[in-house]
């Protein structure tokens, strides 16, 4: 039996996300994806779907949703306050929704992105093995008011009651743990220094394709080739200018890869707000 989600409210920027799509960018197709996929990862677990099952993500400010048939669904991602029908309701463990009911989620309270996951998974329009949002590659880019998003209410299953402790992402000054990238060492002793030891401020242009920083560091790089890049990548400008890119990057790019993100730190970043300092922290492969 299949019901549906209404979106009443669509919040600031919120889309439908799975793990994203793989094997397509030697045609230049982003892989996208959940921007924080542990937080994507644990509200799939606490529901028993698969790894992949598509989700909900929103962005800073969250939706308000109404089921028209009986399901269970998962918070996880940015603390938010949540309430089924006015009746307040935990994040990080399942919480089973009856017919009509209203999810309304406010005041996030840390971190940017949020998660509602489905039991069975949201059931959209699968797009080169992926259900991930992707303007032009996909009908819809966001999810707008009115709309009704498809699922399995089947839920005959074993009701999980685990509930699990929020991660922890690092405050403002957090290190993020990078891999050397391809043309880090084309850099000098003092740009390795300056990338390694200073702080770095995330400035308000960041989005799901990349995230910026307010502070430049100055360098005498040599222009290079169009070369593969993918989430993680840290490009170096010849204007100084870093640029870490994420889940709904360009699959190629004209400039320097000094640094490569771990999967922790693509995930630690992306939950890291405007005006947070980081530092990048070299580890081993």
């Amino acid at each position: 039996m299949k019901g549906y989600v209404t979106v009443l409210k669509p919040g600031l920027y919120t889309t439908i996300q799975d793990r994203g799509r793989f094997g397509f960018a030697k045609y230049g197709v982003p892989q996208s994806g959940a921007m924080d996929q542990f937080s994507f990862e644990f509200a799939n677990l606490l529901l028993g779907n698969y790894k992949n099952d598509a989700c909900i993500e929103w962005v800073i400010q969250p939706p308000t949703l109404q089921f028209n048939s009986d399901t269970r669904i998962c918070l996880t991602g940015a603390e938010v306050d949540a309430f089924l029908n006015n009746q307040e309701v935990e994040m990080y463990q399942q919480i089973t929704v009856s017919k009509n009911d209203i999810l309304t989620l406010k005041s996030c309270r840390n971190n940017i992105y949020g998660y509602v996951g489905i039991r069975n998974g949201f059931l959209t329009e699968v797009v080169m093995e992926s259900r991930s949002f992707y303007d032009s590659i996909t009908s819809k880019q966001k999810l707008v008011k009115g709309d009704k998003l498809e699922y399995n209410s089947n839920i005959n299953s074993v009701v999980s009651y685990a509930h699990l402790s929020a991660p922890k992402y690092g405050n403002s000054g957090s290190a993020i743990e990078v891999f050397k990238g391809p043309e880090f060492d084309q850099l000098s002793s003092r740009e390795k220094d300056l990338l390694l030891k200073s702080r770095f401020t995330i400035n308000g242009a960041s989005n799901r394709m990349a995230i910026q920083f307010m502070e430049s560091i100055s360098n005498s790089l040599p222009q290079m080739l169009t070369s593969p890049v993918l989430p993680g990548t840290v490009q170096l400008t010849p204007s100084g200018k870093l640029i870490v890119l994420m889940r709904d990057c360009q699959t190629t790019g004209g400039y320097p890869r000094v640094l490569q993100l771990t999967e922790i730190a693509i995930n630690t970043l992306a939950q890291t707000w405007i005006n947070e300092q980081i530092q990048f922290q070299l580890v081993d492969f």
